[in-house]
């Protein structure tokens, strides 16, 4: 019996064998840069996008959107054509103490979400609240439209 025979072989390893030279190179980079990039948020990541619910009432639209960490400075609130965009950023903490070296490391970064509100909203009347790193926007509802009957003249 041969020993080469005994070695276990991976089929990624025979898979290469099999390659070209530049497809091999080309797998061996993304291979790399997938081991690089990964632990990093990306742009899809939780930590970026906060949780947010809208609700609809009889009277208005309810935002909640989770912010923990933020305070009402960090947060921007802008309505133009009908989009509610709140945008938010978390600035990094770091704290450091020079004897027994001790490190404290904190999360940052931005957000912005956009929400689609009916025609017709009067933006002077939203309003929003912030507590415990929970956002509350509340929008009135617009008044619904009302049917107007235009008189038919006869031309001039």
């Amino acid at each position: 019996m041969n020993v080469k025979s005994l070695i276990p072989v991976s089929q990624d390893r025979t898979a290469r064998r099999s390659l070209s030279p530049f497809m091999a190179l080309q797998q061996e980079i993304d291979r790399l840069f997938d081991g690089f990039t990964r632990g990093f948020p990306t742009l899809a990541s939780s930590e970026l996008l906060p949780s947010m619910d809208v609700a609809e009432t009889d009277n208005e639209i309810e935002v909640t959107a989770e912010l923990p960490g933020l305070e009402e400075k960090d947060v921007q609130l802008n309505v133009v054509d009908n989009l509610l965009t709140i945008r938010g950023e978390k600035k990094n903490q770091r704290e450091e103490k020079d004897r027994d070296y001790h490190l404290i490391e904190r999360s940052y970064g931005a957000f912005t979400r956009t929400v689609q509100l009916p025609p017709g909203v009067n933006a002077d009347a939203i309003k929003a609240t912030m507590a415990k790193g929970v956002l509350k926007v509340s929008v009135p509802k617009p008044a619904p439209a009302q049917a107007r009957k235009i008189e038919v003249k006869p031309a001039a």
